[in-house]
Parts: structure tokens; C-alpha cells; sequence
């Protein structure tokens, strides 16, 4: 064989050469991964902001920080306003859907939307209308109904938009936890022991306000 295949030497450099070749290569996709992961690791920092507080003093200072944050960036959500801290891609499959107050708000829209051209009464026969007057007449001068008449007849009706009403409100308490839940995960990155106390309290608040709100529509329905 000819003097150049062989020997440490030549295996050496031939080794060498594909070595470089192989770095050459790879290195341009390692540079990228690096700097993607440094701009990852960038973000995290961003986000856990300063260092914590060694003093009790400062750290409950931080807390309330955190606490005052929080209210915040939820009434942003509910009303819309822009929130630089909340990561949205643009173009991505979170941009072009509705969240935070948009979504309430049109669900509010959209309850009752299957009795816009309801009509009350096209369940009843003129038959069953004068039998209702006549069960409800007693001792009344006849020509003159009375209003349990009205009553009677319409609460059917009115009980027909009891559950839509009832499912929209434990629907939007859902909302209104999850999207809690999510600014607090963001927010207490750096004290993850407190999310769980913190999310307790809000969502104690949130079912008091559910029921509340509950006990006011069935009231609402009840009373027309």
C-alpha cells in the first residue's frame, strides 16, 4: 500500500479530519439550541424578578407585592386591558381566542339567544286559557281575571329560564377560578408554597359570590 495509509501518523490525521468535519457540521445547530436555551433561561430570571428578600420585613413586603400584582392582573383580564406580562403568540392558537372578560361577556350575550322569537303562550290552547281563568275566578265578578291567572300560566314558562341562567353562572365561576389559577401559578413562581393557601382563599370568595349571585336569579325568576 502506499506510504500515506499507513502508520499512527496517517490514521491521525485521518481521524482529525472527520473529526472536524463532523464539528463543522453539528456546531452551527448546537449554537442555535444554546442561545434558544439561554433566552429560555433569560425569560425564567425575567420572570422571578429580583432575589428574595432575606429579612422578614422584606419578604412580607414581597408578599403584598405579589398580592397587589395579582389583583391587578386579574382585573385586566376581566376588563380587557393589555397585560405585558401575559405571553400570547401572535399568530398562535391562544391569539385569535376569546379569554378573560371577552369570553363572559359573550356568554352573557348569547343566553337566551333560543327565545328570541319565544312566544309564551303558543303552548296554550284557548281552551286551556279560559280553564285557567275559570280554576283561578273563585268568588270574582266574571270579566275580571285574576292575576293568579297570569301567574299561573307564565310559570312554566319563567321555569324554562331558570337552568340556562343557573349553568351559565357555574360556568362563568369556572372561568373566573381557572383564569385565577393561572396568574397565581405565574405570580408566585418564587413561592410556590403560598399558592395553595392563596388559591384557597379566592376560590372561597368565588363560590360565596356563586351562590350569592344563585340564590339572587332564582329569587329574580321566582318573584315575576
Amino acid at each position: 500500500m502506499p506510504p500515506g495509509y499507513l502508520g499512527c501518523e496517517t490514521l491521525t490525521n485521518k481521524l482529525s479530519r472527520i473529526l472536524f468535519t463532523h464539528i463543522k457540521h453539528n456546531l452551527p445547530d448546537i449554537i442555535i439550541e444554546i442561545r434558544e436555551k439561554l433566552r429560555e433561561v433569560e425569560g425564567d430570571l425575567e420572570d422571578l424578578g429580583e432575589p428574595m428578600p432575606s429579612n422578614k420585613g422584606e419578604k412580607l413586603h414581597m408578599v403584598w407585592a405579589m398580592i397587589y400584582e395579582l389583583v391587578q392582573a386579574y382585573k385586566n383580564q376581566i376588563s380587557g386591558k393589555f397585560d405585558p406580562k401575559r405571553k400570547v403568540v401572535i399568530g398562535g392558537p391562544q391569539a385569535n381566542a376569546l379569554s378573560g372578560g371577552a369570553r363572559i361577556k359573550m356568554q352573557f350575550f348569547k343566553l337566551y339567544k333560543d327565545f328570541e322569537n319565544f312566544n309564551a303562550t303558543q303552548e296554550y290552547s284557548d281552551m286551556a286559557i279560559e280553564r285557567a281563568i275559570a280554576m283561578h275566578e273563585g268568588d270574582s265578578i266574571p270579566g275580571f281575571p285574576s292575576v293568579d291567572v297570569l301567574v299561573y300560566l307564565l310559570q312554566p314558562q319563567l321555569d324554562k329560564l331558570r337552568e340556562p341562567a343557573l349553568e351559565l353562572i357555574q360556568d362563568i365561576y369556572a372561568q373566573l377560578e381557572q383564569i385565577a389559577g393561572a396568574i397565581v401559578e405565574r405570580i408566585f413562581m418564587r413561592a410556590p408554597a403560598l399558592r395553595p393557601e392563596i388559591m384557597d382563599i379566592i376560590v372561597g370568595l368565588l363560590q360565596k359570590e356563586r351562590d350569592h349571585t344563585r340564590e339572587l336569579c332564582e329569587a329574580i325568576i321566582d318573584a315575576e
